[in-house]
């Protein structure tokens, strides 16, 4: 069966590199639903012309969740083993009019042609070469969502109900420029802090008022010293807002705060830390809310241990030399790995420069890398 399914994708190389096309010239940036959507539609048609089962969840306002499934023959073997990617980028809708695909030889360029357009061709491909060559003794499931790139503020309840009690989990984000997968991510949360406090005139009654600004400051500061490179946290506010006239004292001020952290205790600490600096804003008359927006939790390097040794098993056996490698950038990897779920991530092709102009794929590591994980999950069977 193995050799079945590396020869099936072994010949699959121009269909690929045309799918990516496809997708790469269709703007999908997180808010774009519209284009998000296009693309699914076009995964949906390559799927159930091979005539693999599609479960479209239409949602209001994000992109439509997409749920594939190839049924598993063995009754006794329930858990499926589960490959997630997501369709949105970062990318605002009118790019591709500019700058749309294109390939230099082995390289192809283009928004979100490897974050994560490459990723989702792979999965397309994966579930198809274990269609065509053999019956799997527990389903296989892909589940392609919407809105990564800002979160997963919709996605990720679907993650964590499809992901529950899976066998495994491969999340097609992009390999490293190393050629290395990912095995372990921070995890990262993001709030908006709203600070209300008392308007007075700057001149004629300053004492009366109660600058809601002041107090953002004072709270910035303290947020910020949270950071420590050694431990991997860092606390960074992006922005900031408030105020209504250079003479007047600030009535409200608001900022939205970026936080990383490698483990869930981190998490949990920072957090706590957090909520009692906003709850003491240092200035009388002044009073904060901390409102969080998205998070992504931690993917701990031992969730992915095991996998990432299958992984090189089968890589060598392709032809290729893998290590797992850790990365400060989030995922929904880290969703699936806090429920338990043994998950790698970054099994996608090799791509570099993610969210610029000079994003790009490398298209030989297309077909191997396709290859390597269909093989990891058909040694999945073998406990």
């Amino acid at each position: 069966m193995s050799e079945q399914v590396h020869h099936w994708l072994a010949e699959r190389f121009e269909e690929m590199t045309a799918c990516l096309e496809t997708l790469v010239n269709i703007d999908s940036h997180s808010l774009d639903k519209a284009g998000v959507d296009r693309v699914g539609e076009a995964i949906e048609g390559w799927l159930i012309e091979d005539g693999i089962a599609v479960e479209r969840i239409r949602r209001p306002e994000a992109g439509d969740i997409l749920l594939a499934t190839l049924p598993g023959c063995d009754d006794a073997e329930p858990a499926p083993v589960l490959l997630m990617g997501h369709r949105d980028t970062v990318f605002a809708t009118g790019t591709v009019a500019g700058r749309g695909y294109t390939r230099r030889g082995e390289t192809a360029f283009g928004p979100g042609v490897a974050d994560m357009k490459a990723g989702l061709v792979l999965n397309v491909f994966v579930l198809r070469a274990l269609r065509h060559c053999t019956a799997l003794p527990f389903p296989v499931q892909a589940l392609f969502t919407a809105d990564e790139e800002i979160g997963s503020p919709d996605g990720t309840a679907f993650i964590r109900q499809t992901a529950e009690g899976a066998r495994a989990v491969f999340n097609a984000e992009p390999g490293r420029i190393s050629g290395n997968v990912v095995t372990a991510r921070k995890g990262g949360a993001s709030f908006v802090i709203e600070v209300t406090g008392r308007a007075a005139h700057a001149g004629v009654s300053h004492a009366d008022g109660a600058s809601a600004i002041e107090a953002l400051a004072r709270i910035t500061t303290r947020i910020h010293a949270l950071t420590d490179y050694r431990s991997g946290v860092t606390t960074n506010i992006g922005t900031l807002s408030g105020g209504t006239a250079r003479n007047a004292v600030a009535p409200f001020a608001s900022a939205e705060l970026d936080t990383r952290f490698i483990t869930g205790a981190q998490r949990t600490r920072l957090i706590a830390e957090l909520e009692a600096i906003v709850a003491d804003t240092g200035v009388p008359g002044t009073t904060a809310r901390l409102i969080p927006k998205s998070e992504f939790l931690p993917l701990e390097a031992a969730m992915s241990e095991a996998l990432l040794a299958r992984y090189q098993q089968q890589a060598r056996l392709v032809g290729f030399a893998v290590e797992g490698e850790f990365t400060g950038g989030c995922s929904d990897a880290g969703t699936t790995a806090s429920l338990g779920v043994p998950t790698l991530c970054g099994t996608g092709p090799v791509g570099a420069r993610m969210h610029t102009d000079d994003e790009y794929c490398r298209l030989d590591t297309l077909a191997p890398r396709a290859q390597a994980l269909a093989l990891t999950i058909l040694s999945l069977a073998e406990r």
